[in-house]
């Protein structure tokens, strides 16, 4: 007998099925970037070097440096804050002698300590110069006619309004340039509107270095008890 051709819908369903077929194995076209797809760390292949290992007491060798590290940086912050305030006061307070009745010791223009016989060298019979004295105030050590130092200071503060008195040699007397007060050649008061004469300042050695200290006698000068305070 005759065979009896497919019908077309029979046809149809066999293509369909064939391509299908067929995209299931075909390639990807040339030149297609792969899909890239995030894959977590592998941790196995990290630097042995940065992976920290902790044995079997739990102990982590890193852990001392790190400690270090800490205690160090928190000296650095806490060492000045802690120090600063024992520099300020050792700063502030004046340098004491180990000598002189615990007198303090005269310092000269640049710091140095004043030596009896460098200052005589150098600041003849009747002359007043200025050092560093009690309080850190300026005060005049003077050499007598015989060459010698006396046995006082004279404080150079002015008792008026506090400017620092000038020795005027000429005039034979200190002379306060702000307002006109004017002290004899032992800082006593001749002339106003200062009140009160210089403060004086007891002047002793110790192992040939000028030491200051506080005059709590009478005022030789005019025989008064001293205004001035320890």
């Amino acid at each position: 007998g005759q065979t009896t051709p497919a019908s077309p819908m029979l046809r149809a369903i066999l293509l369909a099925a064939a391509v299908a077929s067929a995209s299931a194995f075909s390639l990807a076209p040339m030149g297609a970037a792969p899909a890239m797809r995030l894959q977590p760390a592998n941790r196995a292949a990290r630097s042995p070097a940065f992976a920290p290992k902790m044995s079997a007491d739990g102990f982590v060798p890193d852990m001392g440096r790190r400690n270090l590290m800490n205690a160090l940086l928190t000296g650095s912050i806490a060492g000045p804050i802690l120090v600063l305030p024992a520099v300020l006061i050792s700063f502030l307070t004046p340098a004491k002698s180990g000598g002189g009745g615990g007198g303090l010791v005269a310092k000269d223009a640049l710091g140095n300590d004043v030596k009896v016989d460098a200052w005589l060298a150098t600041h003849p019979a009747g002359a007043r110069a200025l050092v560093q004295g009690l309080k850190g105030d300026a005060t005049y050590l003077i050499t007598s006619e015989e060459g010698k130092l006396e046995n006082f200071a004279v404080n150079a503060v002015c008792t008026h309004l506090g400017c620092v008195v000038p020795w005027n040699k000429a005039a034979n007397k200190f002379m306060c340039p702000c307002h006109g007060s004017q002290y004899d050649k032992n800082g006593k008061v001749v002339r106003g509107p200062a009140p009160l004469s210089l403060a004086l300042a007891k002047r002793g050695d110790a192992d040939g270095t000028v030491v200051l200290s506080f005059w709590g006698e009478k005022d030789f000068r005019d025989g008064s008890d001293p205004w001035w305070k320890k």
